[in-house]
């Protein structure tokens, strides 16, 4: 299992004001779904990083952080917008890993830094978990601990939640991304195979597919990050020796190409996909019919870390810097909206 996705480091930079979601607004969109049994919670190692820690290195204010009802439960994301909206805006999700938050998937990934230059907006959902806004997970089916094991909705929370922004902020459905690291990962992919609003594309970074999720409603165009050397989600498939290993299930992750499988037989594109290697990468690229794309790439000297981004505790693999995945997966999705 996935690390503790990592610790919020300052970002030393100026963050974009946030048009923010109006208390009235959020009465309207408030969903009550239906009660969720709890079972047993398992104490997991999914971090090392104390609470206060995280609590004390928090990048954000309390005007960034919008909540809504959703099965019982009030969840929470952190949005980021640009200054003057006057248009409809690409949205991108990011979705923290296990044991992280949404501060700490801000550090890591460094998306705010694009929000003004590049015009979208940012959204940074907190998962749940037993100890406020610490050590929160994502209930992607086999993994992993308190959200899996409580069987929470997250699904219905990231619909509810996507609602509740366009209600406040102009967006622009047709180009709707998901990305997510390790269980963030593992939960994009469960999110754009069943979610209402259907995202145009998604890029998981070091997460997996299990081999029985249900096929995806629509195609939707994937790029792919895994690190060879992730021992945590290895290559090859199979639990993982990483500090969360006890939050998984039973069932272990396919090979890290599976995922590609996955999306390029959704697509209708072709079998076998193009191998190319440069420098410390091998990029996979699978023949697709017009305006869908798959790609995966494997990182030679990646561990189990967001390339081109922060490690968030000193126990966590240093992110190699054969590519910036942020900066990658932003070119990506501006080329490819929902068709």
């Amino acid at each position: 299992m996935p690390p503790p996705e990592d610790r919020p480091h300052p970002t030393g930079t100026s963050t974009p004001p946030v048009t923010g979601l109006t208390p009235h607004a959020a009465g309207r969109l408030t969903r009550i779904m239906r009660p969720l049994v709890l079972l047993p919670l398992v104490i997991l190692a999914l971090d090392t990083t104390s609470i206060e820690a995280q609590r004390r290195r928090r990048d954000r204010t309390p005007s960034d952080v919008h909540t809504i009802q959703v099965g019982g439960r009030e969840r929470s994301w952190v949005l980021r917008a640009p200054r003057d909206l006057t248009r409809p805006l690409p949205l991108v999700i990011v979705l923290h890993g296990g044991g992280g938050n949404a501060a700490n998937a801000e550090a890591m990934t460094g998306f705010t830094r694009l929000v003004q230059s590049e015009q979208l907006l940012v959204a940074y959902p907190n998962g749940t978990g037993r100890r406020g806004d610490a050590l929160l997970t994502w209930n992607a089916g086999h993994c992993c601990g308190y959200a899996m094991e409580n069987r929470v909705d997250d699904v219905a929370f990231i619909d509810a939640m996507i609602d509740a922004i366009a209600l406040a902020t102009p967006v622009d459905v047709n180009r709707i991304y998901i990305t997510g690291m390790s269980n963030g990962a593992m939960m994009t992919h469960r999110l754009a195979a069943s979610m209402r609003h259907r995202p145009a594309a998604i890029a998981p970074v070091v997460g997996a597919v299990f081999g029985d999720e249900p096929p995806p409603r629509s195609p939707v165009s994937a790029l792919i990050f895994n690190g060879l050397k992730d021992t945590s989600v290895p290559t090859d498939g199979g639990h993982g020796n990483g500090l969360g290993r006890r939050a998984w299930d039973d069932t272990p992750p396919r090979a890290n190409e599976a995922q590609g499988d996955y999306w390029r037989a959704a697509a209708g594109c072709e079998a076998t996909p193009r191998t190319t290697e440069r420098d410390r990468l091998i990029h996979w690229m699978w023949v697709c019919p017009p305006g869908v794309a798959v790609e995966l790439y494997q990182v030679t000297d990646g561990g189990h870390a967001w390339p081109g981004g922060r490690a968030g505790t000193r126990r966590a693999d240093a992110p190699s810097s054969a590519i910036n995945a942020t900066a990658a997966m932003w070119e990506f999705f501006k080329s490819h909206p929902r068709r």
